[in-house]
């Protein structure tokens, strides 16, 4: 790694006994999307997945992996935790629920581990791109490790 120092998320890779690689992109201009993060590293996009926390009429939380490009089925999702309605968590609550900031939100190293599902896209690669816990950096793993280490299922989860 260059000029950054490592995160919560890649220690709880290594721990795990994960390998991983980074993908490094400037943010110094503010937000920057998953798939602006794809096109400035040269990723596909089908292989850069973002992180999206939702909460559930039971008041839990749940955490969605999708494909940048992609957009989150809600109510696909609601069935997949057995809720009977879900929505996006707020903006303002990310770094309260998850311990992380916008632009930064990963699946691993949350302050606590909520139901997780990845989209099941990411079974058909080697490798898929999520955020490191920290704006302009992300890791890139093997979803079946991930999966495993965080406890996520695959499921559809994209209209």
């Amino acid at each position: 790694m260059s000029k950054h120092t490592k995160t919560n998320v890649m220690r709880t890779l290594e721990t795990a006994g994960i390998s991983y690689d980074t993908m490094e992109y400037d943010v110094s201009k503010g937000f920057v999307s998953g798939v602006d993060a794809a096109h400035k590293t040269g990723r596909d996009e089908a292989v850069v997945f973002k992180t999206l926390v939702t909460t559930g009429t039971s008041r839990e939380h749940y955490v969605c992996v999708i494909p940048v490009a992609e957009e989150l089925d809600l109510k696909k999702a609601a069935k997949v935790f057995g809720e009977k309605k879900i929505e996006m968590l707020h903006a303002r609550d990310i770094t309260k629920v998850t311990g992380y900031i916008k632009g930064g939100c990963s699946p691993a190293g949350m302050k606590k581990q909520f139901k997780t599902a990845v989209h099941n896209s990411a079974c058909e690669l080697d490798k898929i791109y999520v955020s490191a816990g920290k704006p302009g950096i992300s890791v890139g793993v093997n979803p079946h490790e991930l999966a495993h280490l965080i406890g996520a299922q695959f499921a559809d989860l994209i209209v």
